[in-house]
């Protein structure tokens, strides 16, 4: 039951947007409207911090069912499981690896244009922490050395169906990638 009435003008893209949500799920103006501000107080914080542009980018790979939100120990524990006796990683875990890597580098292929929009892309997973340099050449931070050795191969890898290549520098905790067209 409605215990308060509120007018409110909209402008284009708002009205827009609110004509193609009534289209999209047949309710009533004023219960989207409704919703609208009860998602939007729920929330605040992500949607007026700077998580809010982030948050398109895991839905986008959240809501395609191929990634998934991994604990960032688990998959420290998991690259440390997978290593051999001598230290090196299992020649069968390299070949799934290098499967993967493959199978992205042919996804990558149209849709990155340059090895920015990649590692901002990477970055979201939280794998890593990119920091621009100079022109096309960016500094990859990494939580541990495993989780570095692992994406380093990851990167490389998917990036050679690219329209770009690159150069790795290997640093203590970081590569340093420079897109050389």
């Amino acid at each position: 039951m409605v215990t308060n009435r509120i007018t409110v003008s909209l402008d284009e893209d708002a009205q827009s947007a609110l004509d193609g949500l009534t289209g999209r799920t047949d309710k009533a103006q004023s219960e989207l409207v409704r919703e609208a501000l009860v998602f939007y107080a729920a929330n605040f914080e992500a949607a007026t911090t700077d998580a809010g542009p982030n948050l398109e980018a895991y839905h986008q790979m959240l809501s395609s069912g191929e990634h998934v939100l991994l604990d960032v120990d688990f998959l420290h524990t998991f690259l440390d499981y997978v290593e051999g006796d001598d230290g090196d990683p299992d020649p069968a875990f390299l070949d799934a690896v290098d499967r993967v890597a493959a199978f992205h580098a042919h996804e990558y292929r149209d849709r990155f244009e340059s090895l920015g929009e990649l590692l901002d892309w990477l970055s979201f997973c939280g794998f890593l922490t990119v920091r621009a340099s100079e022109g096309d050449t960016f500094h990859v931070v990494f939580p541990t050395e495993s989780v570095k050795w692992f994406m380093s191969r990851f990167i490389a890898l998917s990036t050679e169906q690219s329209p770009f290549d690159i150069e790795v520098e290997e640093g203590v905790s970081k590569v340093l990638l420079t897109e050389v067209r």
